[in-house]
Parts: structure tokens; C-alpha cells; sequence
């Protein structure tokens, strides 16, 4: 079945009306909202504004049971929004408010909007803060199947969102299904990780991190810098996603085998494990081992995976873990009178724990492509169903 017949199989023939969104819809924002109002009324109904997820939960509520919006402004802007039940819609939030459900399917529309993205995106302007002018929404040209039989029309629109739907909520059985063994086997692996780095006293030598290893800062890149250095070795800063890295530059600081944790932010205390070429920005820290005989890389990551968040400073709102901290962290070391002994437990602890990480971390891993399919998959059909042919445009006689 090719693409068109595909179409024309749920229309079953029938004609398609293009209309403008504001002859079939109310189109308005709510009142102004800001992150104070929002902490001096704290409540339990979302708050839709500029973002496609909520700003906060607030005690009062302004619309009930008109789910669709669209951003208004800010870097959001033209994003579908979808939010059932009783919540307060925000000025930066138009309302999508079908004027006669009788009509118009509110999940048909919803999904037609989305198909429609671009075209929204068409409308609005970029010049200062993005903004989409509500006039200008009024005018984007909807098609509308069946139009002279309302019925009739409903039962088509009713059932190309039936198809779509079913495609959303596979999505989401799946990220839910997929995030929940994400989470198992996270404890799992937080459980056998702490049982293996357990020790007792007597069982191990304490060491502080500054009597086995030697710690440095990096240094200020800016992505200026970043982009006229542009190169092969990679940059990790302070961020946790893509390990760490923030670009690639043409030179390197370090090479070998080292641990980064992050000094600053929201992250602080968090550590990686690094291997080759790269370098450190100035809001991360780098441990190198003293005597390597003696002391596991992957050994101590581990630990320092539990132990340094305990050691992280919040005053002042901004979380910190410095060097004059990290080198206070206690360090054990088992069978200290064996430093051979003591190296083949280190591996083991280590090797254990990174069977268990590859198992963990795997489906994390896979977890977003599984979605970004599924995701492709819907848009495809969307496609498929809600590319209507368009009028033609009026010719115009030679003269």
C-alpha cells in the first residue's frame, strides 16, 4: 500500500475542507505567572507556560479539561503542549480551545498540530525573544475531512487519532517498562557495589586521598576557545551527560590513565574514570595515583563513587568539593601488608563491579534509541494520515 492510498483508505473518499485554526478554535493566553508566584502559592495544579513541562504546581487552577496549548515565547516557541484536567495556563501559553467538539476531535487536532510543526514554526519570528503572534496562528490553514457531515467527519478524525494513539501509548508502555528495569538494576548494582566496598575496621589500612595521590585543576576554556581549537582530544567539564564532554580541541593536557571529579555546581562530587588524551576545565579536579602497585584506578573510582558526594560543601547555594576537601577523603586499602595481595583484591572488587556497570548501564544506553524508534516510527504514520492534498492555488490569467 503506498503512501497515498494509505490516506485515502480512511477517507474513504471524502472531501477535505482547509479552514483557518481561529475560525474553528479560541485562541488567547492565560494571565502572568512567575516562579515567586508559584513558591509563595504552592498547590497541587501544574503550571503551563513557556516550557513543554511544567514551571511548578500552584493552588489555584484557571482551565479544566482544554488540553491543547502552544508556546508562545521564548525559546519554546511553537511547542505543542498537551495537559489534561484542572491546571493554570500562563501568559506565554496560547489556549487551542475548540469552539464545537461536535466537529472537531480534540486528539485529532492535537496530533494535527503536531504534524503541522513546521509550519507553525514558519509563523514566528526570532529577531530579540522568539514570539508567535497570535494573528498570525489564527491564520494557519487546518484541513478538516468530511466537513458537510459532521458525523461523518468525527468518525474519520476519531480514528486516524485511534491509529496514533496506539503508536503514543506504545511509546510510553515501553519507556515505562524500560525505565523501571533502568531502576532495578540500578539499586541492584548501588546494592553489590556497597556490599563490595564495605570494610570493617581492622580488615583495612585508611589512607587519605592526599597521601596516595596527587590532585590538579584544569583550566578556563571558553567555546570560543573550544571552536577555533577545534580538534580530536576530547574536553570534559562539569557536565554528567556524554561522560563528560564538552568538545574536542587540537592539543591535550593529560594522557594516561586518571580519575576527574567535578568541583562546582549541581554536579559536584560527581567522579569519572579517564583513559588517553584529553584535558579538564576549570571546574573539574584530576587524581593521579602515586604509586600504582599499590592502588587500583578502577578500585578507587568506585569508592570514590560513594564516597565523595559525602564530602561535597552546599553553603551558599552552590554546591562545592575543592581539593583541600577531596584529599581528606579516606581511602581503604585492603591487605596493606600485601601490596600484591592488596592489588589482586582491588581488580577483583573492580572487575565485579564493572560486569555489573556494563549490565546496568547497557539499557540506558539502548533506552533512548528504543524511544527515538518508536518516536520515528509515530511520525512516520502521522505522515501518512494527516498529509491531506492542499486546494490548489488559483491560477492567474495571462494578460
Amino acid at each position: 500500500m503506498n503512501d497515498m492510498n494509505f490516506l485515502d483508505k480512511v477517507l474513504d473518499g471524502v472531501a477535505v475542507e482547509w479552514k483557518a485554526l481561529g475560525s474553528v478554535t479560541t485562541i488567547k493566553t492565560g494571565p502572568s505567572v512567575n516562579k515567586q508566584m508559584i513558591s509563595d502559592n504552592p498547590g497541587v495544579y501544574p503550571v503551563i507556560n513557556s516550557g513543554r513541562e511544567p514551571l511548578g504546581f500552584i493552588n489555584e487552577w484557571n482551565t479544566e479539561n482544554d488540553p491543547i496549548g502552544i508556546t508562545s515565547r521564548g525559546a519554546g516557541v511553537g511547542s505543542i503542549t498537551w495537559q489534561e484536567g484542572k491546571y493554570f495556563r500562563g501568559n506565554l501559553n496560547y489556549s487551542v480551545t475548540i469552539n464545537d467538539r461536535q466537529k472537531i476531535s480534540t486528539r485529532y487536532l492535537y496530533h494535527l498540530l503536531l504534524e503541522m510543526q513546521s509550519d507553525i514554526q514558519a509563523l514566528c519570528t526570532f529577531d530579540g525573544i522568539p514570539a508567535l503572534n497570535a494573528g498570525n496562528l489564527k491564520e494557519l490553514q487546518i484541513p478538516i475531512p468530511c466537513p458537510d457531515n459532521p458525523k461523518k467527519s468525527l468518525e474519520i478524525q476519531a480514528e486516524i487519532a485511534r491509529i496514533l494513539d496506539a503508536f503514543t501509548e506504545l511509546t510510553a508502555e515501553l519507556t515505562a517498562e524500560l525505565t523501571a528495569e533502568l531502576t532495578a538494576r540500578k539499586k541492584q548494582y548501588n546494592y553489590y557495589r556497597d556490599q563490595l566496598l564495605r570494610f570493617e575496621n581492622g580488615e583495612v589500612e585508611w589512607k587519605t586521598l592526599g597521601d596516595v595521590a596527587t590532585l590538579r585543576r584544569g583550566r578556563v576554556m571558553s567555546k570560543g576557545y573550544l571552536a577555533e581549537n577545534a580538534g580530536p582530544f576530547p574536553v570534559y567539564s562539569s557536565q554528567t551527560a556524554n561522560n563528560g564532554a564538552i568538545g574536542k580541541i587540537d592539543t591535550f593536557d593529560f594522557d594516561g590513565e586518571f580519575i576527574s571529579w567535578t568541583t562546582d555546581g549541581a554536579n559536584a562530587g560527581t567522579v569519572f574514570h579517564r583513559v588517553g588524551k584529553f584535558s579538564i576545565t576549570n571546574v573539574c579536579g584530576l587524581i593521579k595515583i602515586n604509586d600504582e602497585s599499590r592502588l587500583n584506578y578502577k578500585f578507587l573510582y568506585y569508592w570514590l563513587s560513594i564516597e565523595a558526594q559525602k564530602h561535597v560543601y552546599s553553603g551558599m547555594g552552590n554546591p562545592k568539593l575543592m581539593s583541600h576537601q577531596v584529599e581528606k577523603i579516606p581511602v581503604p586499602i585492603p591487605y596493606p601488608e600485601s601490596p600484591s595481595k592488596s592489588l589482586i583484591e582491588q581488580k577483583r572488587i573492580a572487575s565485579i563491579l564493572d560486569k555489573l556497570e556494563a549490565l546496568t548501564f547497557s539499557i540506558s544506553e539502548g533506552l533512548p534509541r528504543e524511544i527515538e524508534l518508536r518516536q520515528k516510527q509515530y511520525a512516520y504514520y502521522r505522515d501518512l494520515l494527516l498529509s491531506f492534498p492542499k486546494p490548489e492555488a488559483p491560477t492567474v490569467a495571462q494578460a
